[in-house]
């Protein structure tokens, strides 16, 4: 099979990390027999450096032409740390979430059982964990309209969703959770939000077309303090951007580093993959960061590929080499390893796993 395949590094480690899930890519593509054609391009901080545009046009046109496409992390504590700055990093990763139709964020978070005792709640309340969450991503607060009046001491952002936005999204939650454990758990703030009404009324009608699905309800304040006291509780997730955005991350405190945690978007045009994690730019260059969220999100880019199998063998090899202990220092800091060297040892495991899964 041929695919081409976007990849956009980004800033601070995302060149580090998503190096290593390329070259798990390419030995996955030699095992299978498959032909990889990689189309690198800038976005974020780098761009606005070489182009002064966090999304140049070229970088654009590589994703909408790209089967699919890696991302590794953007930002930089020079605009960061400037709130007077006009052009952002962060504003290329929405427009492109906008450009591509990037409306569904997919978060799976699974707790190793390797690594329970990294995690700061109680082995107990977290051993089983697995739950994946459905955000969507290009609606909400953080697209509407935005402003002050004109005495500059008063602000707006306005929280607006269709329900065309509504209803897709809740679709491909439905269709997840029949393929794991049917249950679908809306979160939003119906009792005193009006958008987060119509996102009820639009989740119920497309629940009756799945009689199979249970279904649950939870204000956001409750569902963050369910997903500490409670998270088995929870199979698929599905929500609205700032409410997903703010959920998503406190669910990555099960897997005990954000650096174990991929994710996707996917939406009309093509698919992006990523680790969960920021730039972290005070590691970059130093061949310290975490690989496996980003080769994990190769991952599931395979896998929304058709290449199940491909899929299977990354994850099976992260999986032993968590177990075995072959991990960087954020999951062990007596014994680790640097970044090239766990992407190095997950490849070789890769190529020596049998191919039937």
């Amino acid at each position: 099979m041929n695919k081409n395949i976007g990849v956009l590094p980004g800033d601070g480690i995302g060149p580090e990390v998503v190096a290593e899930a390329v070259k798990v890519m390419n030995v996955i593509a030699k095992k299978f027999g498959h032909t990889f054609e990689y189309h690198y391009a800038d976005v974020g901080a780098i761009a606005i450096d070489n182009t002064g545009d966090p999304l140049p046009s070229e970088t654009l046109e590589v994703c909408l032409h790209a089967d699919a496409f890696l991302f590794g992390a953007i930002g930089h504590p020079k605009y960061d740390n400037d709130p007077s700055a006009k052009v952002r990093p962060e504003q290329g990763l929405l427009r492109l979430r906008k450009e591509l139709g990037l409306f569904a964020n997919i978060r799976p978070v699974v707790a190793y059982d390797a690594l329970l005792d990294l995690s700061p709640l109680k082995k107990e309340r977290i051993q089983g964990v697995d739950l994946v969450m459905y955000r969507e991503l290009t609606g909400g607060i953080y697209f509407g309209d935005k402003g002050r009046l004109n005495d500059g001491k008063s602000a707006y952002d306005t929280c607006l969703y269709h329900d065309y936005e509504i209803q897709r999204i809740v679709r491909l939650a439905f269709n997840a959770a029949q393929k794991r454990r049917k249950k679908v758990t809306l979160i939003d703030k119906a009792n005193v939000l009006e958008n987060s009404r119509l996102w009820r009324e639009e989740f119920q009608k497309i629940a009756a077309e799945y009689p199979d699905i249970e279904v649950d309800y939870l204000f956001v304040d409750n569902a963050a303090m369910q997903m500490i006291l409670w998270p088995k509780q929870f199979d698929v997730i599905v929500t609205g951007n700032m409410f997903g955005d703010i959920i998503s991350d406190e669910s990555s405190v099960i897997a005990g580093s954000l650096g174990l945690l991929p994710s996707a978007s996917v939406g009309e045009k093509t698919a992006m993959f990523e680790p969960i994690h920021g730039s972290y730019p005070q590691a970059a260059g130093l061949n310290i960061a975490n690989p496996m969220a980003t080769i994990l999100s190769a991952a599931m880019l395979l896998e929304h590929l058709d290449m199940v199998e491909e899929a299977a063998a990354i994850r099976v090899a992260v999986d032993k080499a968590l177990r075995e202990g072959y991990v960087t220092q954020d999951l062990n800091k007596e014994k680790y390893y640097s970044t090239s060297e766990v992407g190095d040892w997950i490849a070789l495991k890769v190529k020596a796993l049998e191919v039937s899964f």
